[in-house]
């Protein structure tokens, strides 16, 4: 938060501003004028014994003066006012107080306190001099009237009016140097800010403008501003937003608002706005720069995004509609290839019942991959809704498996289970937990040479249903690893990516997050993978209530629960 510049109480001090030299130079010359009075004095005759030493007294702070040529600081400058206060006292008290010819030599420390210059020195200058002249008193009572010296008296205090008049006038040119500063100051800062690129407003909370400063934008004149405030100058709708801004700055947080100027409404501004509190009360201030470059920018990704969502939407639309399109006719050419190739109708020669099994495979396959196609459209287009039910877990990963059993034994991989001897049961799609471990068996079929083995472990952790297919297959390589799970995405070779879409595992992981679970892949490149499926599904039971038996409570689910 900007705060403004506070007076300082304390004494004008400023070593690098060029003083030092005339105060020193004025403490010199008090410090010769006092030396000569006493000499001069004592040769004519008529000031000796302690009067003498009273004049000698005020030699000292004159030559304590001059140090301020080596150092100068606030507490230098009142320890030697210190000085003039202790010598004025010893100079009273010697020459008869009051009533003696040195009496004006009690003003000398005011005088001192006004050429150091600042407040706290003149203060205690005037306190020194009440303390020399309480002295003075003292010493004209306890040791009665001073010496008859009037032309003593004359000259100290023709010294003292002096070395008082030299005093102002060195603390006015001190004066007139700090003004000269302050106003070079002033003048630098004015330039700094009439110098910046953007607007900076000085306002009151209603909004009105007390200053600016910086280069407006052309579409927001400042006069204007001046004559009927920030608020005025924006466009209806977008005032509340400004409004909301300058409340948050006033209570302390930073606002910051977009609005459009009311007479350049194809135009954007932005404004950011602090809370500033100087000597006349709170008050606001506000940046504001030309900000249509970042808003046509905006207002263009907002465009291409909604362009992106309803392209998308078209294609998953397309590919639904494909997919329901193409099923029908595929369905015939399965069934008619299937009757040829159990030959129902009669015999066919080797070839056609050859070329009748490659048709059937080939539907098969491009049955499989359209299924896949439409689960991938609906869970995209957030159609795709979970039928809950339960069931026992070891049933459905069962079913899975035999369906890939035949596959698995006829290349020559060893398919083995780890299912626990009691019901696991769970609250979830079953049709969805069927597909994404056929999945997951079907894709290790597939990479797991002949002499491999895969293995389906099933567990229930707690609230938790885990699926661990392992198989002993090629492998994956790690920068593999992170792209696997989006759609159409495949790892290894170019003879292994013949063998699949890559839609098997993304369909597994959107089949696992609908269920509020997750999919983990860990693979070693040439030694295998294992792929764990983690869902929140499984059932657990309470202790048996009193009258026997356990009571089943499902867990929170997502996607459908």
């Amino acid at each position: 938060m900007i705060q403004p510049a506070r007076p300082d109480p304390g004494p004008a001090v400023d070593p690098d501003r060029g003083d030092r030299p005339a105060l020193a130079a004025w403490h010199a010359g008090w410090a010769v004028a006092a030396a000569l009075l006493a000499l001069g004095g004592r040769w004519i005759g008529g000031v000796d014994g302690p009067v003498f030493y009273g004049v000698l007294a005020m030699v000292v702070p004159g030559l304590t003066g001059l140090g301020l040529l080596r150092r100068d600081g606030a507490g230098e400058r009142m320890l030697l006012l210190g000085v003039w206060g202790l010598a004025a006292f010893l100079s009273a008290a010697m020459s008869g107080g009051l009533t003696g010819p040195l009496t004006g030599f009690v003003f000398l420390p005011l005088a001192a306190g006004i050429a150091l210059g600042g407040t706290r020195p003149v203060q205690a200058g005037a306190l020194a001099v009440g303390l020399a002249a309480v002295a003075g008193l003292l010493s004209a009572w306890l040791g009665g009237p001073g010496p008859h010296l009037p032309a003593l008296a004359a000259i100290s205090a023709l010294l003292t009016a002096g070395a008082a008049a030299l005093a102002v006038r060195l603390s006015w040119r001190q004066r007139e140097r700090r003004l000269e500063t302050a106003e070079a100051e002033a003048a630098r800062i004015e330039t700094l800010l009439a110098a910046q690129p953007g607007l900076m407003l000085v306002l009151e909370p209603s909004g009105r403008v007390v200053a600016a400063y910086g280069a407006p934008p052309a579409y927001l004149p400042v006069d204007p501003l001046f004559e009927s405030g920030l608020v005025a100058a924006v466009h209806a709708p977008d005032r509340p937003r400004v409004l909301g801004a300058m409340e948050r700055a006033m209570g302390g947080h930073d606002g910051a608002a977009l609005f459009a100027p009311r007479m350049a409404l194809d135009r954007r501004a932005q404004m950011i706005v602090r809370r500033l509190d100087d000597a006349s009360g709170p008050r606001l201030v506000a940046q504001i720069f030309d900000g249509t470059a970042q808003y046509a920018r905006e207002l263009g990704l907002e465009v291409a995004r909604n362009e992106a969502e309803t392209r998308e939407a078209g294609k998953t639309r397309f590919l639904a509609n494909m997919s329901h399109e193409l099923r029908t006719p595929l369905n015939a050419v399965l069934g008619f290839s299937d009757i040829m190739r159990q030959r129902i109708f009669g015999p066919l020669p080797d070839r056609y019942g050859e070329y009748a099994e490659n048709i059937h495979q080939a539907g098969g396959h491009l049955l499989d991959l359209i299924n896949d196609l439409l689960d991938v459209a609906k869970i995209e287009a957030e159609r795709y809704a979970l039928t809950l039910e339960r069931f026992d877990a070891r049933e459905t990963v069962s079913a899975a498996m035999a369906l890939v059993r035949v596959n698995a034994d006829d290349k020559g991989v060893t398919l083995s289970s780890v299912l626990p001897a009691d019901p696991v049961e769970v609250s979830a799609d079953r049709r969805a937990l069927k597909q994404l471990t056929l999945n997951l068996l079907s894709n290790a079929v597939k990479f797991t040479p002949s002499g491999g083995t895969i293995t389906v472990t099933v567990e229930a952790i707690g609230p938790y249903l885990e699926v661990v297919v392992a198989d002993t297959g090629v492998g994956i390589a790690p920068e593999d690893v992170r792209r696997l799970g989006r759609p159409f995405e495949q790892a290894g070779e170019i003879e292994q990516r013949r063998q699949g879409t890559g839609l098997g595992l993304s369909l597994v992981r959107a089949f696992a997050e609908l269920h509020g679970g997750r999919m983990s892949i860990d693979s070693t490149l040439g030694e295998g993978t294992a792929v764990t499926v983690r869902l929140p599904v499984a059932l657990v039971a309470r202790a048996p209530a009193p009258e026997g038996g356990a009571e089943i409570i499902p867990m929170p689910m997502k996607g459908g629960a």
